[in-house]
């Protein structure tokens, strides 16, 4: 496949090679603003005309100024170091051989996403920047506009003098053409899919390949005994952490609060209140029902459920190690967070909560690649190898190990 090759040749490729690539591209995204966002109109013109539901309408637009944050980030990733070549641990051993662990990049990567265009441009840059090859499925909703700003990205590598395959769109909206390409894993060495509970198992279940993902995002924020004199943070935190994206419906927005018994008098029925205020339905256990009687009784299912919607779950736990366990039980490992004062309590928090993000004292809709300064993020994983959290460059290498001697041989 013309993707492993280019992989090949840009894998040797020098840091400044890739950041010329990549100014290229960001250049090339503000010189075809104009076109894209007409591309990405007619797009939603259709989506609409389809009976697409509005947020995810919403996550299809584009506009001059999304263009240009594209183009920012671009920048904002060729500005970071090389992942390739680092060396991420070397010794030498009592013989005299030099033992070193470096970074290299992972090969082809086939990335299968839904609604946003913008992460076109994320997933081509993150992969370039990484020295990998990425094949671009995204949904026919945004075709138009994933096809414009992958010509922007094939024009950028040829001008660059890089072979222009590293960066394909598989143009077909046929869904069965994305099973073909899940079992082409002597081409392909990893697949990143990105959007919906259903298309990432769907894809999990058809592939060959190893899959990097995460199913959803049921995140919480637990609210500590020991939070005296925090009361607006907290409810600044909670408020956020659901509605902080229109409509919560976003993976790292928080789905269940947790508060101790200790502190849940003073802040539950503020907290509902706010959340109430922005059109937040409560759901709770008897004991916020008691604290707050406009709440829902919520069912065990509750627990379990990522809403993507402005519903939230609530629940009075009786100690630090109740939360830990709640949240250990019900959640997705992906985005949890503790409110304290307590340096102790958030040490054993962090320690104890097995997810691939933990906020202390924040809100868990940090979660995400641009906030960590990874530029942009390929997707979030909450599987344990061979990455986890918000994926940026680095997450997108792998490493060989390289053996240095002078004549060296084993006896």
């Amino acid at each position: 496949m013309a993707a492993r090759a280019a992989s090949r040749k840009l894998a040797e490729l020098s840091g400044q090679a890739k950041i010329a690539a990549l100014r290229h591209a960001a250049a090339a995204l503000r010189q075809n603003a104009a076109a894209i966002v007409s591309a990405n109109a007619a797009d939603v013109q259709q989506a609409q005309a389809a009976g697409l539901a509005a947020p995810l309408v919403e996550r299809l637009k584009l506009s001059d100024k999304k263009v240009a944050a594209m183009a920012d980030a671009v920048e904002q990733i060729a500005a970071q170091t090389d992942p390739v070549g680092q060396i991420i641990e070397g010794y030498v051993r009592p013989n005299g051989l030099r033992i070193e662990k470096m970074r290299v990049p992972i090969g082809v990567v086939l990335f299968i996403y839904e609604s946003r265009p913008n992460v076109t441009s994320d997933a081509a840059a993150l992969c370039i920047k990484s020295g990998n090859a990425v094949i671009l499925r995204g949904g026919k909703e945004a075709i138009q506009s994933n096809r414009a700003i992958a010509s922007v990205f094939a024009q950028a590598l040829a001008s660059a003098g890089i072979d222009p395959a590293a960066v394909q769109l598989i143009e077909s909206t046929d869904r069965a053409l994305v099973g073909e390409f899940l079992r082409l894993d002597p081409y392909i060495d990893l697949v990143i899919p990105r959007g919906g509970e259903s298309l990432i198992r769907a894809v999990v279940k058809d592939s060959t390949i190893p899959v990097l993902k995460h199913f959803t995002g049921n995140c919480h924020v637990y609210i500590d005994a020991d939070t005296a004199g925090m009361d607006r943070q907290v409810r600044d935190i909670c408020v956020n952490a659901k509605t902080g994206y229109p409509g919560g419906a976003v993976c790292n927005a928080a789905e269940t609060l947790l508060f101790h018994r200790d502190a849940a008098e003073r802040l539950l029925p503020a907290v509902c209140a706010d959340l109430a205020a922005k059109g937040v339905e409560i759901r709770g256990d008897q004991t916020t029902c008691k604290l707050y009687p406009a709440a829902r009784p919520a069912t065990e299912e509750d627990w379990f459920t990522e809403y993507l919607a402005l519903i939230i779950a609530v629940k009075v736990v009786d100690s630090l190690e109740a939360a830990i366990e709640h949240i250990n039980h019900y959640g997705s490992h992906h985005t949890d967070a503790i409110v304290t004062r307590s340096i102790a309590n958030a040490e054993r928090f962090v320690r104890a909560v097995d997810s691939a993000s933990v906020m202390v004292n924040a809100s868990t809709r940090f979660a995400d690649g641009g906030e960590y300064g990874l530029g942009a993020e390929i997707g979030i994983s909450t599987d344990k190898l061979h990455a986890r959290g918000p994926m940026g460059a680095c997450d997108l290498t792998t490493y060989k190990w390289v053996v240095r001697g002078d004549g060296h041989i084993r006896l």
